[in-house]
């Protein structure tokens, strides 16, 4: 069993596909940081737990984090601030926060338009929020019931669920999973009637981007495991040679070829002695090589130099 202090514990992992990489792990949560940024009023409702809501200036936007329930972000949106909501939607704690910053990220840029467009009236068409599923290659389930749409991802693991014959503001119009059933294992993103169509497609845009997610392995469910695949993330490559490494190792490679080819010359001699050779197998710490006097690389069935 890993423990913190095994090297293995903290060893980072790209994760495909992206909407099984779940939601821990993450070591800076981008769901919220649209509404940070926008600097919007927030309160802690239990610190110990991070439940926090943020409320736009004007009281028509709520989004609610909460660190402790099924249900890890609620938003809701109001035409009124003192009126009925418009619409809901809600993400679960399987949910990869990278999916639901596609969605408050979004939001987040209606709102600073100023233009309403967060309150926008829902499609006439069902395919503008599927629209990025079907580019990316999922299908359409033909099997679903009269008056409900699906379409399913090609792994069968994650897909979009529409009922169009809802019609109360109230009622949880669309369903975006992932994942097979179960508590720790199920994403679900839930969408009521009203909510903007560009909304949803921004999330479900962002659960079809074959990019992979980063997570440590250890907090990837172990149901999970089998249905991802597993890449480490590589060290960064060593930093390139500069154009004075590059001349002080063309220069230090002529000055042993040179002394090589005539260990008696003086020039070649003193050039040795001015230059000092990296020593590949040397270990950090141990005494640098002492330059070898005139000579001593003569064999030693040749004469030396006449005196």
């Amino acid at each position: 069993m890993l423990t913190p202090e095994d090297d293995a514990y903290w060893r980072e992992y790209h994760v495909t596909p992206r909407y099984l990489a779940g939601s821990l792990g993450v070591d800076e949560d981008p769901s919220l940081r649209p509404f940070v940024n926008l600097n919007w009023s927030h309160h802690q409702v239990d610190d110990d737990l991070g439940k926090t809501v943020f409320v736009s200036p004007d009281g028509r936007l709520r989004i609610g984090f909460f660190g402790d329930d099924y249900i890890l972000w609620n938003v809701a949106a109001y035409e009124d601030p003192f009126g009925p909501r418009r619409w809901a939607a809600t993400f679960n704690q399987n949910t990869p926060p990278e999916i639901v910053a596609a969605f408050t990220t979004a939001l987040a840029h209606d709102y600073e338009e100023g233009n309403d467009h967060f309150l926008a009236r829902p499609a006439v068409r069902w395919d503008e929020q599927t629209q990025p599923l079907t580019e990316a290659g999922w299908a359409r389930d033909p099997s679903a019931k009269t008056g409900t749409v699906e379409i399913i991802a090609p792994d069968k693991l994650a897909g979009i669920f529409l009922d169009i014959r809802c019609q109360d503001p109230e009622d949880e119009q669309c369903l975006l999973w992932s994942g097979p059933p179960g508590w720790g294992t199920r994403a679900e993103a839930t969408f009521t009637t009203h909510t903007p169509a560009h909304l949803i497609a921004a999330t479900a845009a962002a659960m079809a981007d074959p990019a992979p997610l980063v997570r440590y392995e250890r907090s990837i469910p172990q149901e999970l495991r089998d249905l991802v695949q597993l890449t480490p993330v590589e060290p960064p490559p060593p930093p390139k040679p500069t154009p004075l490494d590059v001349r002080r190792t063309a220069v230090s490679l002529a000055v042993e070829r040179a002394f090589r080819s005539s260990p008696t010359d003086p020039r070649a001699v003193a050039a040795l002695a001015r230059t000092t050779l990296p020593s590949p197998t040397r270990s950090a710490g141990s005494p640098a090589p002492q330059a070898s006097p005139p000579g001593a690389h003569l064999s030693p069935t040749r004469p030396g130099p006449r005196r």
